[in-house]
């Protein structure tokens, strides 16, 4: 698979709520920087992130743009910007209360692919927007 190809595959995946397939496109050592806090490393954290992410969210990723290099390597770096159409479904650590507000977001996120598997996922987003838009204001 192409860099690209592995990324489109890893979104679909997420807009699946395939989390098995998601995590079988990352390295063993995956790096994440989240938007918020510091970065997390291997596979295993990343998961206990994504079951934490389904049970306070339920979001899809609309308008996804992939960026590549063109020459259709395995490796590379990839940027990605897509909107986050997402439901507030249970409240998360000193973030406002969960009452199954709806939320439409910009967001990106840069990747570093190796041999066809996923070793950085940085994801960038405007967390007091987000807020404004789940507190109604």
């Amino acid at each position: 698979m192409t860099a690209h190809e592995t990324v489109s595959t890893y979104y679909d995946a997420f807009n699946r709520k395939d989390w098995t397939t998601m995590l079988a496109l990352l390295h063993d050592n995956v790096r994440h920087d989240p938007n918020q806090g510091t970065p997390r490393h291997g596979k295993a954290v990343f998961a206990e992130f994504l079951q934490h992410m389904d049970d306070c969210y339920d979001e899809q990723l609309t308008e996804l743009v992939i960026l590549t290099d063109p020459t259709g390597r395995v490796s590379g770096r990839v940027a990605c910007e897509f909107v986050v159409n997402g439901t507030y479904k249970q409240t998360d650590g000193d973030l406002p209360p969960a009452e199954g507000q709806t939320y439409v977001l910009p967001a990106g996120s840069f990747l570093d692919v190796q041999d066809g598997l996923i070793t950085r996922i940085t994801t960038y987003y405007n967390l007091p927007l987000w807020e404004s838009l789940v507190l109604g204001r």
